[in-house]
């Protein structure tokens, strides 16, 4: 059975949040957490959350083990970019963009 989760609105690049998530893929549980955990990326943090947020999913909605879960999907989706103007010399001014990134992580059971 797959479970999910989901966090939006993470103000981390897309670019460099998918090079995280990238990694777990194919991983057991635990050994994806370890890694998450030790990862230098300040993306790598709310990647974990998620990957919590899913075993706790598991657990608790569909009464699953978390020794018998895999990634199975980690995915990291382009979300809305906020706007800001700068200022600069001679009137001029300089767009900064902010982006936003929506962290999937799919589990599923090692047997499925």
């Amino acid at each position: 059975m797959r479970v999910q989760a989901t966090a939006k609105y993470l103000r981390h690049s897309t670019r460099k949040t998918r090079l995280v998530t990238q990694q777990i893929i194919g991983m057991p549980l635990e050994q994806a957490s370890a890694a998450l955990r030790f990862m230098p990326q300040g993306a790598a943090r709310d990647v974990a959350k998620v990957l919590d947020s899913a075993a706790a999913n598991a657990e608790n909605n569909h009464d699953l083990a978390r020794d018998d879960l895999v990634v199975v999907a980690a995915t990291a989706n382009e979300g809305p970019t906020i706007k800001r103007i700068r200022p600069r010399a001679q009137g001029r001014a300089f767009r900064i963009n902010k982006p936003m990134t929506h962290v999937t992580v799919v589990l599923e059971n090692k047997e499925a």
